[in-house]
């Protein structure tokens, strides 16, 4: 899922009922904890300064509760923390902690996809239709004219559920299974934003469409083929395809939202991640995401052909440079270069991470979506950016 500032905030303000209201946050910087009490060694030594004033910002100017970033690269990797995990309690955020990923679902997914179009099994420029005769249809909505690419790239015009999805409706009961079929069908029943293949628009609808070809072509859920396609053969431990599982596995900060600029915190913790499903429904932590980015950019999850036209993007018209490719985005880096990532979102949760071709990556979390600011992703995104400069070399003059 992606932010929907005025469709999941008006959601927590008509429904703020559905969690424990608790008062603002106490965003104090959390030391980071020795190893004496318990955490793992994570490479501190000390340093990252810029970083340190990022989530610093992030959990005082910014409003989040809590904030984790971990940087990885050939020599090990660092964790840094800010913040609270819990406002009640003050317990600080784990190292180790598992969050809700939101969109950074997407890259899995994608490439379950592109794994499948490897083995021939899915063509990326057929039809939808060839793999959901009859799905999509209605309201100028046209399977047989859309392709598997276009799902992919946000390039199909299909109308993106979160813009027509109630607010009411899901806070109503937060742990109600959400059956994918009637999230596409509350899409389709709107017409598409353009031709296929003629713009480009962010669309959760269409990843859950692509989650209901790889059930189709495989017999098995998408969740299923992550888990034996990336999750197994990477040795991913703290990543979770939870289907209709309310909980997060194993250690983590308590996921906030906030329905309004001065109203307390709304604990979302406790939500069926089925509303996000292929779009977005998946766990994991900053660790095995870097270790996940790292494979999917260096070759080891997609065959060289496959790869390419994963990275093969399209401008967004994002002022900041991102272009977006097949479930995988690029934006440049200061200096020089380009890093290859995607950001996320899930109600109590933000994240972003990108990874580097030269072997480094970072990703950072916040414990509060939706109700933060423009301010906190942009911060979020110069952590990620901050982290993958940090000890690069200045390309070299021609």
């Amino acid at each position: 899922m992606i932010r929907r500032r005025g469709v999941l905030g008006g959601l927590f303000g008509l429904a703020v009922t559905a969690g424990a209201a608790v008062g603002p946050a106490t965003a104090a910087d959390v030391p980071w904890p020795d190893a004496a009490a318990g955490f793992k060694e994570a490479g501190d030594t000390g340093g990252h300064a810029r970083l340190r004033e990022l989530l610093h910002r992030l959990t005082t100017a910014d409003g989040a509760p809590g904030a984790l970033l971990e940087v990885r690269d050939r020599h090990g990797s660092t964790v840094l923390t800010s913040g609270v995990a819990d406002v009640t309690s003050h317990a600080p955020v784990h190292p180790d902690s598992r969050f809700r990923i939101g969109s950074m679902t997407k890259p899995f997914v994608a490439t379950v996809m592109l794994r499948l179009v490897g083995e021939r099994r899915v063509v990326l420029d057929a039809p939808v239709e060839r793999h959901l005769p009859g799905v999509v249809r209605g309201h100028g909505n046209d399977g047989r004219v859309i392709t598997v690419r276009q799902l992919l790239q946000h390039t199909s015009g299909l109308p993106d559920v979160l813009d027509h999805l109630s607010p009411a409706e899901i806070l109503k009961d937060p742990l109600a299974h959400r059956d994918v079929r009637d999230l596409v069908n509350i899409a389709l029943a709107h017409p598409p934003t353009f031709e296929p293949g003629t713009g480009w628009r962010y669309c959760n609808t269409g990843y859950l469409l692509a989650g209901l070809i790889i059930e189709k072509v495989t017999g098995r859920s998408y969740g299923e083929e992550i888990r034996r396609r990336i999750i197994v053969p990477l040795g991913l431990h703290e990543t979770y395809v939870p289907g209709d599982d309310p909980a997060i596995p194993g250690p983590h900060p308590r996921g906030y939202a906030r329905p309004g600029n001065d109203a307390p915190l709304v604990d979302v913790t406790a939500i069926n991640p089925s509303v996000g499903g292929a779009g977005g429904g998946m766990i994991s932590s900053g660790s095995d995401l870097n270790r996940f980015l790292d494979a999917l950019v260096r070759g080891e999850l997609l065959r060289p052909a496959q790869l390419r036209e994963m990275m093969r993007t399209r401008p967004t018209g994002s002022p900041d440079g991102r272009a977006y490719g097949l479930g995988l985005e690029s934006r440049p880096l200061p200096g020089g270069g380009r890093y290859w990532g995607h950001t996320g979102d899930f109600p109590g949760f933000e994240t972003a991470g990108g990874a580097t071709l030269d072997g480094r990556q970072a990703t950072v979390m916040v414990n509060l979506g939706p109700g933060g600011s423009d301010a906190q992703s942009a911060d979020m995104k110069a952590a990620v950016r901050t982290a993958l400069c940090e000890g690069r070399r200045p390309p070299a003059r021609r």
